[in-house]
């Protein structure tokens, strides 16, 4: 089960928590002048991106969406290096290099998912929303009620991921650069709030792309090396691979990582539907012009997300060859589970040198700057356009809800640097799956059923909604992670490490009866509504807001 945990944890998308990249404590190292020296550059460059942005981010719609203008492409990029996380990077490079096999099916599995979820979301979620996935939610039922509910939804989804990133900072540029982990911390706290607070969404996009295609480039290059090492021959890799892992032929076994069907069920689901229930994914859909060009972000999104998991398939397996194999490696990269997983970064070391190390090891750091940039403009676009505009100061003007968000961005990059320092020492594995519970639980069955179901109602959604972010937090608390290993009680209450499975049951369960048994005259006017709902959605023409509630 602890293998279980290590997979969730490195097989997740982009939202995925470098911080477990990295679990347990980590030595510091010998600073790594190079990569400090890339990282910099790096960082110079992303703030010239976010003073160009400045310049042209002067509405609303420019903030939270950059106007709209971002093309597919640049936007599939954009999703691709959500996903593509240092934990991604790393992390699945490294239970390749201890599983073999099962590294592959792990990697690549939930991309079996997770286009179908979004290419069913995306044109209607661009068609009827704006800026937040609330404003899909809201269209025809009471503004307020579901707006909190998306809100708080949201906000614990960007809390729980911004403390794990966080903490992930802290480590990896502990291990990476030599440098100390509370001025990491408040380095990327302060980079994150500069990014968001002066670039909005057009320099949070950029600097994803950017890192994105840095990624995909230092990964192609490392596994180009290591396909020419065996003259570009899989069985030769494989061979190789065979005859330096201690497990031999049984790394070509799929098997063994998942023993628990109803764990591996609760989690699939979890990272299946909880994709499609992230803010900061979600959010990316509106920053197309229109329906086709969301349609093509997924399409671009899933091509580069595909070919990064091959790549890193074949890091995984020239790892164990050329660093498993190699004695001056072998204690570093032997330490995979509960310890450091770098055998990506040993192996850029193997193939490119000290210079090509440090470029990965500021490319892995990067990202985390990128995740966190998206996580906090979705966390202020929830505070600021769905309760402030909406719900506390109807009728707010766009200065003014620019000017709420700017300051809960401040606000939110305090609270992750107290947090990150916080938490150094403890265990914020759990957060990951309790993040993709609550995503898949609450936020996923409220955006899905407003758009295909006529009979939801505002009450079955509130309901349903609300049963499902509690039943994901108290199964996930009285579950094996937090009750046993973290508490320090005997024997879970509930034996599974993951809710997923039961707390989408309970949301689904809880707003199908309680929207059902609606008989009120406003859920009658709120199934009326549907059919214009649905018009809008088609063709992205219609009234500006269902509901006048």
């Amino acid at each position: 089960m602890k293998r279980l945990l290590v997979f969730i944890l490195l097989t997740a998308p982009g939202t995925l928590m470098a911080a477990d990249a990295i679990t347990g404590s980590v030595q510091r190292q010998p600073t790594n002048w190079q990569a400090i020296i890339m990282f910099v550059v790096f960082v110079a460059m992303t703030l010239g991106i976010t003073w160009w942005a400045s310049q042209r981010t002067r509405s609303r719609s420019d903030y939270y969406t950059a106007g709209g203008n971002i093309t597919g492409l640049q936007n599939g990029l954009a999703i691709a290096g959500d996903f593509m996380s240092a934990a991604s990077f790393l992390g699945i490079s490294a239970l390749v290099y201890t599983s073999g096999y099962d590294g592959l099916i792990y990697s690549l599995g939930f991309l079996v998912g997770w286009p179908i979820i979004l290419f069913l979301i995306a044109e209607r979620l661009r068609n009827l929303g704006r800026y937040t996935f609330a404003d899909v939610a809201s269209y025809r039922l009471k503004q307020g009620p579901i707006r909190v509910l998306s809100a708080c939804g949201s906000l614990v989804v960007v809390a729980l991921y911004l403390i794990a990133q966080m903490v992930g900072a802290g480590k990896l540029i502990q291990l990476l650069f030599g440098l100390n982990y509370h001025i990491a911390v408040v380095l990327v706290g302060v980079l994150m709030v500069m990014y968001v607070l002066f670039g909005g969404m057009l320099a949070t996009t950029w600097v994803q792309i950017i890192k994105a295609v840095l990624l995909l480039f230092g990964a192609s290059f490392m596994a180009f090396m290591v396909m020419r090492h065996v003259g570009f021959s899989f069985n030769n890799l494989f061979s190789e691979a065979m005859a330096a892992h201690p497990n031999g032929e049984a790394i070509m076994r799929p098997g063994g990582l998942v023993k628990d069907p109803i764990s591996a069920l609760s989690l699939g689901l979890g990272l299946m539907f909880g994709t499609a229930g992230l803010p900061h994914i979600l959010m990316r859909f509106f920053t197309v012009s229109d329906a086709r060009e969301a349609r093509k972000s997924v399409f671009y999104a899933t091509g580069f997300m595909g070919y990064f998991y091959i790549l890193t398939f074949i890091i995984g397996f020239g790892a164990i060859m050329l660093v498993g194999a190699n004695p001056a490696f072998k204690d570093a990269a032997g330490a995979l589970i509960g310890g450091n997983n770098m055998a990506a970064v040993h192996l850029a070391n193997a193939v490119g040198g000290n210079m090509f190390l440090g470029f990965i090891s500021a490319v892995a750091f990067a990202t985390i700057l990128a995740v966190v940039a998206g996580l906090t403009l979705a966390g202020a676009s929830a505070v600021s356009h769905d309760l402030y505009a909406n719900v506390f100061r109807k009728g707010a003007t766009d200065r003014q809800e620019l000017r709420v968000s700017k300051l809960t961005v401040l606000v939110l990059g305090v609270v992750a640097i107290v947090l990150g320092i916080a938490f150094e020492n403890q265990n914020i594995a759990f957060m990951v799956g309790l993040a993709f519970s609550i995503a898949a639980s609450c936020n996923f069955p409220i955006i899905l059923l407003s758009m295909y179901w006529s009979k939801l109602t505002t009450r079955g959604a509130m309901i349903g909604g609300w049963l499902g972010l509690l039943t994901a937090v108290v199964l996930m608390i009285l579950g094996p992670t937090i009750w046993v290993q973290i508490l320090g009680h005997a024997t879970p209450i509930f034996p599974y490490e993951y809710p997923a499975l039961f707390s989408i049951l309970v949301a689904f369960v809880g707003i199908w009866l309680f929207s059902t048994t609606d008989n009120s005259a406003e859920g009658a006017r709120e199934r009326d509504l549907f059919r214009a709902q649905f018009i809008r959605s088609q063709t992205g023409l219609g009234i500006e807001q269902g509901n006048a509630h």
